[in-house]
């Protein structure tokens, strides 16, 4: 698994995609991206190379696999005050009642959510609360036969989900920002 980041706006997830297939796989130009039915892309010319993208804010993300994957990158913000109650398992909420900060450590989590969510290609189609992550720690953690990794920095919070481990690093990326 090879994990890419980019500071761009979201239009350019997919100039940060073709950058790091081309490094990746040697793929250039990108291959045409097509939509399995739960809307996860994919190659439809190479089903053998599993991506995922994300965006939030000015941050891209992009994770790159053999095996299915799923990754998410979330802005670091004041979400509604009951929505860690609705969507946060009771061990969940424990953890969260523990952090010295609620909205990082909850952006967290939902980060770990929608990556699993992601991997599995359904999305949020279940109840967000009955998604099964690992708590957040150090570096890569197992749980269902998944491999997780979280990362955090200044105001952003990053998950993946998958069947390989995951890299320590994100490699981060300078993408070319026409000028208007």
């Amino acid at each position: 698994m090879i994990i890419y980041s980019a500071a761009g706006p979201a239009a350019q997830a997919r100039e940060l995609l073709a950058l790091a297939v081309q490094e990746t796989w040697g793929l250039s130009p990108l291959p045409e991206v097509g939509r399995r039915a739960g809307g996860k892309p994919f190659f439809p010319e190479h089903e053998e190379l599993h991506f995922n993208l994300s965006h939030s804010g000015d941050l891209v993300l992009c994770a790159l696999d053999r095996e299915p994957v799923g990754a998410d990158i979330q802005i670091v913000k004041q979400w509604r005050p009951a929505l860690p109650g609705r969507v946060c398992s009771p061990a969940e909420l424990e953890w969260l009642e523990k952090q010295p900060e609620l909205w990082p450590a909850f952006t967290l989590l939902w980060a770990l959510k929608e990556a699993r969510a992601k991997e599995s290609g359904r999305g949020l189609t279940s109840s967000i609360r009955n998604i099964r992550i690992p708590l957040p720690g150090e570096g890569a953690v197992r749980l269902d036969g998944l491999w997780f990794r979280t990362w955090t920095g200044p105001g952003w919070a990053a998950a993946v989900c998958g069947h390989s481990r995951p890299p320590e690093i994100i490699l981060g990326k300078e993408l070319d920002i026409p000028t208007v």
